[in-house]
């Protein structure tokens, strides 16, 4: 994997729109548990990539560190042999004072070479730092986003469990209503009732049949009395 592949996907994933990704999702907490094992895995192999090029810097920043210190090094050897040379110059020894300045230019030729070594790594180092900070930013914005999928996904999931309760409540609720037992009574009331109305006519009925019973019994003896007067009078 390429550090611009390393960039460009944590990146992405960085910025990924976390609710437009709910939003065409069927069932949202399914889509969330997997955006959250697909972010943790991301994460996971990010920052092993993001570490191995930390590690790549550093060791450059290494280099550069020593190459900086050879150039310092070299140039201090040549200024020593150069001054020795000097010195030997002045007290005669002209072959000697050669052989020293022939060491300078040796020294002075390495430190060149290390000097020119630094200075081509400081543009890879400051191209790798700047790539670095943001793999770094990248990640950081990684980790909020898991924080705000797993946040997500906690508060999808007590709702779903909220609603679900409360939708076994309306259910028990609908059921309750319709076994009322109270409307169970006031059916038997009604029919109390109406068994008592037809006892009440049947006594009535009764009642008015005993009555005119009675009153035939009185026309019966009305008329026994108008025979016996009768008699009475024939018999005068």
């Amino acid at each position: 994997m390429t550090k611009q592949t390393i960039l460009g996907r944590v990146t992405q994933l960085a910025k990924a729109n976390i609710n437009a990704l709910l939003d065409q999702a069927e069932d949202p907490q399914k889509m969330l548990d997997q955006l959250i094992r697909d972010y943790s895995n991301n994460i996971s192999e990010a920052e092993e990539a993001v570490a191995a090029t930390i590690g790549n810097l550093r060791l450059m920043e290494q280099d550069h560190d020593e190459d900086v210190a050879a150039a310092a090094e070299w140039g201090g050897k040549a200024l020593a042999a150069s001054r020795k040379a000097d010195e030997l110059r002045a007290a005669g020894s002209t072959a000697d004072a050669d052989r020293f300045d022939s060491l300078a230019k040796v020294a002075l030729g390495r430190q060149v070479t290390s000097e020119n070594e630094a200075k081509t790594a400081e543009p890879v180092i400051a191209s790798q730092t700047e790539i670095v900070d943001k793999l770094k930013s990248g990640l950081d914005q990684m980790r909020a986003k898991l924080g705000e999928l797993q946040g997500r996904r906690d508060s999808l999931v007590a709702r779903a469990k909220s609603a679900q309760a409360q939708n076994q409540m309306m259910d028990a609720a609908r059921n309750i209503n319709v076994l009322d037992p109270t409307s169970e009574l006031g059916r038997f009331e009604d029919k109390v009732r109406r068994e008592e109305a037809r006892a009440k006519g049947k006594e009535e009925l009764a009642a008015s049949s005993l009555d005119a019973q009675f009153e035939s019994l009185d026309t019966l003896s009305d008329s026994a009395e108008v025979d016996a007067r009768l008699a009475a009078l024939k018999a005068r």
